[in-house]
């Protein structure tokens, strides 16, 4: 992969990843009645909501700054892990009539964070690929 094509990949992935999670947010901070439901479903509410969209905004900040982008990448993971893991073991695909949109975008999310996370590998302490 060239290097203009990998720099056009991460930046799309950035767009997605962090345009969704800051997205929610407003729904997250404002106790829109559907994030409430969510929350209190699986027995979040409300702090559980509340610290979510911390680890979103915080994921999402670092995301787009190209030097902390998979540390925002990996915070993204284990906060869409958790999202996933609600809706397959206690809130189903399908929330509330939303036809599995928030199930999508918790994979979109969670997709984007992985690829990230590897296209950035180099950039995390500790964690460097050995020249062949």
């Amino acid at each position: 992969m060239t290097m203009k094509t990998r720099n056009t990949w991460t930046w799309l992935l950035r767009v997605v990843a962090a345009g969704i999670m800051l997205q929610t947010l407003y729904f997250k901070f404002t106790a829109d009645p559907e994030s409430v439901f969510i929350f209190s479903k699986v027995g979040m509410e409300p702090w559980g909501r509340i610290l979510v969209g911390v680890f979103e905004l915080v994921a999402s900040i670092l995301i787009v700054i190209p030097r902390t982008t998979a540390y925002g990448a990996l915070i993204g993971i284990g906060v869409m892990t958790g999202a996933v893991f609600m809706h397959i073991t206690r809130l189903g695909i399908e929330v509330q009539n939303d036809s599995g949109q928030l199930f999508v975008y918790a994979l979109l999310v969670l997709g984007s964070c992985l690829a990230l996370a590897y296209l950035q590998r180099d950039s995390l302490s500790g964690i460097r690929t050995q020249d062949r």
